[in-house]
């Protein structure tokens, strides 16, 4: 993946908007999308799982890779 901005973050961002976590299972950030899909799911039960859910958009959006 390229830096942020790139195409390959803006598809990310718009896989987390669907489940939560999968744009960062495609940018290969496995531990970071297991805890943002698990949180999600734990606070939708409370009606606050839309935090989790925009801050996994967010992040897939604004990574910036390490290369």
């Amino acid at each position: 993946m390229s830096g942020q901005g790139s195409g390959g973050n803006v598809l990310a961002a718009l896989c987390s908007f669907f489940i939560p976590g999968l744009g960062q299972l495609l940018q290969g950030r496995l531990l970071m999308a297991i805890v943002q899909f698990v949180l999600a799911g734990a606070l939708w039960f409370v009606m606050l799982g839309w935090i989790i859910h925009l801050w996994s958009i967010i992040d897939a959006a604004k990574f910036k890779s390490k290369e």
